[in-house]
Order: structure tokens, then sequence, then C-alpha cells
């Protein structure tokens, strides 16, 4: 049976007409965001002592934390980076799916390394990691574990490849910097293990002077909103200032839309987290906004970066330079041109799986090994002429 049209259509009018409600509560927030912002714009010790209370009162805060720059300062394109290593890694994954036949994942991280103004070919690497789980040894991978594991490897690789190099090295992911899963009785262990492989290989990154960079395109974190909101809130109302969303409707993507210029990048953040506290030292996690649109149609995205980058003014400029350049080559939708070559090289398509699952079904068979019985569920979407989930 397909959706029921008739139900959805009357969703959908009832959405359509509160729609209007929604934007002028939007409006007066942002007008309010404004506000707070021209407000707090340069009472950097009074909002760091106040993130201070909030996070007293609630452990978990997540926000940005005001350094020494104005919350609406604002910087422009530094000139071009005449030489430098630009290096990107991306990973993707097959997760296990326990109706299927064969219990395995692959993690394949693909990375590309072009030195700027050489005229040299982009070296390229594919890294490729098949695991079958073991009844006998493992419980079953979740896709988070899965994807705490692609995420470790993104970095290591981008580490391996920056030994071939000298000079200015800027190392480029796509998504944050933090290492993020979930986090529970079952896979703690296997984060906090992942965790310190993953702070091994900044900290190497970190005593090779290496630039390196997370790059969130099109960010949901609300990490700005946030301090403005604790700024508005009341010290003793500062415990439920999470809950009690004084701007909601308001995103960092749309106040620095209305801060940067083209190409501009904001001032640079701490972020105050309980999860980030591990980043210790020169590891400390801080990010800023950038601008890789235009003023009329702003193109808004944050870069991560660890506290050895961002305590460095050349390194900043060249990260920034670097990223502007790269966007530039994409045209009307702006990206960093070697991160979206990382993800080419990186994705596992569907016929790579099956063709993985016909060599391992082959060899495992032709080994004396058994495979074990896909699902009723599995077998049945299977069926010739099924086309849906």
């Amino acid at each position: 049976m397909p959706i029921n049209y008739q139900q959805t259509y009357q969703q959908i009018k009832e959405i359509g007409a509160r729609s209007q409600e929604r934007q002028e509560k939007k409006a007066e927030a942002q007008e309010l965001a404004q506000n707070l912002l021209a407000s707090f714009n340069s009472e950097l010790d009074a909002l760091r002592s106040k993130v201070d209370s909030a996070k007293e009162a609630d452990s978990n805060i997540r926000c940005a934390v005001p350094l020494n720059e104005t919350l609406a300062s604002s910087h422009p394109t530094p000139d071009s980076v005449i030489q430098a290593t630009l290096i990107a890694a991306d990973g993707s994954q097959i997760v296990p799916n326990r109706h299927d036949p064969l219990q395995y994942y692959v993690i394949n991280v693909g990375a590309i390394a072009m030195q700027i103004g050489s005229g040299n070919t982009p070296e390229v690497e594919t890294d490729t990691e098949l695991r079958v789980l073991d009844e006998f040894d493992d419980t079953f991978f979740s896709d988070s574990q899965v994807a705490l594991q692609r995420d470790v490897a993104e970095r290591k690789k981008l580490l391996e490849m920056a030994e071939n190099y000298s000079g200015t090295i800027i190392a480029l992911t796509e998504g944050q910097l933090e290492l993020w899963g979930s986090v529970d009785n079952e896979n703690a262990r296997e984060f906090e293990k992942s965790l310190q492989d993953y702070l091994n290989v900044l900290e190497q990154l970190r005593r090779k002077q290496i630039i390196a960079g997370g790059y969130v395109d099109k960010p949901g974190a609300n990490w700005f909103v946030k301090l403005l909101e604790i700024a508005g809130t009341p010290v003793d109302e500062l415990k439920n200032v999470r809950k009690n969303r004084l701007l909601a409707g308001v995103t960092d993507l749309w106040l620095f839309s209305q801060i940067l210029g083209k190409h501009e990048r904001s001032a640079v953040f701490a972020l105050q987290a309980k999860s980030a506290e591990k980043y210790k030292g020169g590891l400390a996690i801080h990010f800023f906004y950038i601008n890789v649109g235009d003023k009329k149609h702003p193109k808004i995205a944050r870069v991560d970066v660890p506290l050895w980058v961002a305590e460095n003014p050349s390194m900043l400029s060249a990260l920034h330079a670097v990223l502007v350049e790269q966007s530039r080559i994409m045209g009307k939708a702006p990206f960093p041109y070697l991160l979206h070559r990382a993800h080419e090289i990186a994705i596992v398509t569907h016929r790579e799986k099956e063709e993985i699952d016909r060599m391992l079904s082959r060899d495992i068979l032709s080994s004396g090994g058994e495979l074990g019985e896909k699902s009723g569920k599995q077998s049945a979407k299977d069926l010739q002429g099924r086309t849906r989930r």
C-alpha cells in the first residue's frame, strides 16, 4: 500500500497554517539575538564568567567561549598560499547487517594530497579494512562503533600521508574535530580506546605542526547562539538554560550569514563541552565560521581546529585562504574541492558490497566453513519485484 495521502495532506495543511505564526516568532527571536550580540559584543570577560556559571549549573552545557576577539569581528581573505601541501581524507563504510548471512564491516578511507603551486599530479591513496565478525569473539557491531573506527582511520591516514611531505602541510577532514559517538555501557570501552587512538594521532599532528581542520558544511550545532542565550539568562536561571530556549528558531548559520561578508571568517572561539575536556593542552577544540560564498548568497561553514592552530595567526591565515580557494573551484556550490575528491575516492558502492559478499562466501565455503542464514525479513525484501524497504 502507498502512504495515506489523505492523512498526509491534512498534516501538511496544518503545518502550513502554522507557518506564519512560526515565522513571526522566529523574526522576534532573531531580533533579540542581534540585540544581545550588540550588547555583549565586547563584554568578553563578563561572557566567560557567565559561561563558567552556566557550567556550574549544568555540567553538560555546550557553547562557544569567546577568546580575545569581539563576537561580531570578521577577517578578510588572506593572501593566497603560494606553497603548501593540502591533504584531504574521507571515509565510508559497510556496516554489519544482522539480516545478512555474513556479518562483517568494511571501512574504506580515501585520501588525496596536492602540492599547491607545484604543478605535480595529486597523490591518491585508498586503504580498505574488512573484518568478519566471529560469533566466538565478537558481539554485534553498531553503526556508531564502525563510524568511530572510520573517523580514527581518516586522521591516521592524514598523518601517514603527511610523512611524505615537508614544509607547510594542511590536513582536512569533513565533519567535526571532536570524535563523536553514542557512549553506552556496551560500547563505552570501545569508545575510550578509539578516543585514545584519536588523541594520539592529534598529538603527533601537533608535534609536526601540521595545520589540522575539520570542515563542517551547513553546521547544525548552535554553540554561538547558546552563548547568547547564556548571556541573556539571569544567573539564577542558568540551570534551565538548555531547556528554556530564549532564542528558539535562531541558528549559528543565520547569525553568521549576517556577520560575514564574502570569504570572511569569524572570530575564533573555544568549545565548552564536558566531552571536549579530554582534549587537553594544545589539542583543545576551537572553531570559527567562514563564508565561502558571498554577501548576497552566503555559504556558511564551521571549521574546527585544535588550539595549536587556533593560537597561530599564520596557520589560521593559511587555512582560511586555502578553504576559500578550494571552495571557489566548485563554482555555484562552494565546498572544498579536495574534500569532494576524497569523498569520491572513499565511497563504497552497492555493487562493490555485492562483490565482497560473493568473494567472502566463495572463500569461506571453499575452506570448509559455513555461512549463516539470511533472515526471513531479508529474504522477503529480496523477492523479485520488491522495490521498497
